[in-house]
């Protein structure tokens, strides 16, 4: 069943794309791994036992692993409301005795993404060292305050010779800092990355506006 999070996300919140474009590219995408990934005890014997999500947010993509891979996933997060709010999904996807979420004390530098983001203490995460099997970010990490200090902290929590992976946005080397309407992307980009406005209407302009420039940088 394809992801209604995917659908809105695309089409709705400043999205370009149709409804039937995103059903075709998700349905392609579970067919790849269902076809991949073999029966559930294939599944098992092939991926990781124990997964660090950093910045998970409400768990969607939390939950379509744990789903898939058969896997234990630890969510961390700053977010009282969105960690409870993931436990209420997960026991509806049936995965809430494989996964669980840890709340993450808020940096000061961190503290103005609370409001809407996914950002925890990246720079110091309460798990001891070489606690995980995998570790993955969705879009999270650009809300550390310090790169560097972020990959070392998730390096150290993984056990010796694992994997991290990473979905982020970033600038190619086709940025161009003396064209206009790539400087107007990048700020957009960067607002939405690193600005929390007061009040929700304000959130919902900034996140439609950013979705145009995030598109246009695609573009």
């Amino acid at each position: 069943m394809s992801n209604p999070g995917a659908i809105h996300l695309a089409t709705s919140v400043g999205g370009k794309l149709k409804r039937e474009e995103v059903i075709d590219a998700v349905d392609k995408y579970e067919k790849y791994h269902g076809y991949y990934g073999g029966d559930e005890k294939e599944r098992k014997a092939n991926y990781a036992d124990m997964v660090l999500d950093v910045g998970c947010g409400i768990g969607g993509p939390l939950r379509e692993i744990a789903q898939f891979s058969m896997t234990s996933i630890t969510g961390l997060n700053n977010n009282e409301y969105q960690i409870t709010r993931g436990k209420l999904l997960d026991r509806k996807a049936g995965v809430d005795k494989t996964c669980d979420y840890v709340k993450a004390s808020i940096s000061t530098a961190s503290f103005f993404f609370f409001f809407f983001c996914v950002s925890a203490d990246f720079m110091k995460m309460p798990f001891p060292d070489n606690s995980f099997d995998a570790a993955y970010a969705i879009e999270a990490t650009c809300h550390a305050p310090e790169a560097v200090g972020c990959y070392k902290e998730i390096h150290r929590v993984l056990k010796p010779g694992q994997c991290f992976a990473a979905y982020e946005w970033c600038m190619t080397n086709s940025f161009d800092p003396n064209n206009k309407e790539h400087q107007s992307i990048k700020l957009m980009v960067l607002e939405w990355v690193g600005l929390a406005p007061k009040g929700s209407q304000r959130v919902q302009a900034l996140l439609e506006k950013s979705a145009e420039g995030l598109f246009d940088g695609g573009r």
